[in-house]
């Protein structure tokens, strides 16, 4: 309910005369088990998931492939598509995954939507109104270059569909305190980026790169009750007009969120804004352990950047800086591990530093592209280097190095890993079951990197010479 692309197709759905929505949700304590506790049921009406024609479902990343399975044979559905009949609900499966790589969810699901869905989505709805058969459906969607129907084209690639710009900006529909982000309206300040970070699916290559919600629309869009309000984007501190837009919503009294903040853009009249808007940790992006892995990922941020962000935190009476930062980059050394612990350990002179750690892993339509996973045991030493190196001078979170392999195999598989995934969670959905499956395939958790079966030539301008760490 915290994702703009779930609540705009809920929207669409329910600004139809002919069609109607309802939520299903798979209940927290089933997410992490393969145990189907009880069936779920639609949040608006208590109905069965099997009963309803169509399902909707977005997925963001590889790891929610379980998920899907799991909800559909809770709901007494096949999960695989080739074991339901047309007495089953058709499945149509888009969301952010599909601007990588979703080709493991292909096993799944009958219909795939490829990119920006905020016009597709109606398209599909008047095709499932006006074909009397399944099939004809089927058929007619396929002919769209950004949809594949597995079924009929299981070789197709998917283009990725690009919204009109004046369908834009995506926005809440419901607003619930029941969520991650409680009670706040979000909506997009821009859409997409116009820089090239090497690892990033979302970069300038993508849809034309980013594109500007203007200032006065987007005050005008969100309603004065409003209070707590999360601008969103993949570079929301980007849009050129920020400062004016977190000052006006102050001015309104609101707490304001903004979802991306990168280093460069941390000047002091906008971090300044920020704290008057209910900001008590100022958060952005590291990336890599060292100045000389953040110029080969191409990033803009400098020690200069970090140094002003947390002494502007610190100005303002924030809490603490934030760092996200990526492990495991190809090249990267302990040399570079050294680097970053001592960086922020002086960094944390000025103010308490956090550091979120996640394992790199290569997605496809990246120019990082085929680029291997450091491996779980170099991944869990590198971490533990950092910690010593520390000593303590910084709090460190860092997502798990197994499960960061199992994402980096779907990551770079398709139909194999998805049914490896099914298989996996028929058996238990451990981390133990995964490693079975995926060694079939050829993957190694501690090798040089996985080489899929499947091949998805990625949409790629360039490739960044490498070399493997």
């Amino acid at each position: 309910m915290s994702s703009l692309g779930y609540q705009t197709a809920y929207r669409i759905f329910q600004g139809r005369s002919d069609w109607c929505c309802e939520r299903v949700f798979l209940p927290d304590e089933a997410v992490d088990s393969a145990e189907i506790a009880e069936r779920p049921v639609s949040y608006e009406s208590e109905r069965p998931l099997g009963d309803f024609p169509l399902i909707a479902v977005s997925v963001a990343y590889e790891l929610e492939i379980a998920g899907l399975a799991h909800c559909l044979e809770a709901g007494g559905i096949p999960a695989l598509a080739e074991e339901r009949s047309d007495e089953h609900p058709l499945l149509i499966a888009g969301g952010p995954l599909t601007f990588s790589n979703p080709y493991p969810l292909l096993p799944f699901v009958d219909v795939l939507v490829f990119g920006e869905a905020d016009e597709l989505l109606s398209q599909i709805l008047d095709a499932a109104s006006e074909e009397p058969s399944r099939q004809r459906l089927l058929e007619r969607l396929a002919q769209h270059p950004s949809i594949v129907v597995p079924s009929l084209q299981p070789e197709k690639r998917g283009a990725i569909a690009k919204a009109e710009d004046h369908l834009l900006p995506a926005r809440s529909t419901i607003i619930t305190p029941h969520t991650e982000l409680s009670g706040m309206f979000l909506i997009e300040a821009e859409r997409g980026c116009s820089r090239s970070c090497q690892y990033c699916v979302m970069r300038r290559s993508t849809n034309g790169g980013m594109r500007l919600v203007q200032a006065p629309h987007l005050l005008e869009l969100i309603p004065a009750e409003h209070k707590r309000v999360g601008l969103v984007g993949a570079a929301v501190s980007d849009h050129p007009r920020i400062v004016e837009i977190v000052t006006a919503l102050v001015d309104r009294e609101c707490h304001v969120g903004v979802s991306s903040l990168r280093p460069d853009r941390l000047t002091q009249p906008l971090v300044e804004a920020l704290s008057k808007g209910g900001y008590r940790t100022l958060t952005t992006a590291l990336d890599g352990p060292s100045q000389r892995l953040r110029d080969q990922i191409e990033r803009r941020g400098r020690e200069e950047h970090y140094l002003r962000a947390a002494s502007l935190a610190r100005e303002y009476g924030m809490d603490r800086l934030k760092l996200y930062l990526m492990i495991g980059l190809p090249g990267e050394t302990e040399q570079d591990i050294d680097e970053c612990a001592a960086f922020v350990a002086g960094l944390s002179k000025t103010i308490p530093i956090a550091l979120g750690i996640s394992p790199f892993c290569a997605k496809r339509n990246t120019p990082l592209d085929r680029q291997p996973y450091a491996g779980i045991t170099r991944v869990q030493k590198r971490l533990e280097r950092l910690r010593k190196g520390l000593r303590g001078r910084g709090e460190v979170r860092a997502t798990s190095a197994r499960w960061s392999w199992v994402e980096h195999v779907l990551a770079q598989g398709g139909p194999a890993e998805g049914r490896a995934v099914y298989a996996a969670w028929r058996a238990g959905a451990r981390f133990s079951d995964y490693r079975r499956e995926f060694e079939k395939l050829g993957a190694s958790p501690n090798g040089d990197g996985y080489e899929s079966s499947f091949i998805a030539p990625p949409v790629v301008t360039r490739k960044l010479p490498v070399t493997k760490g």
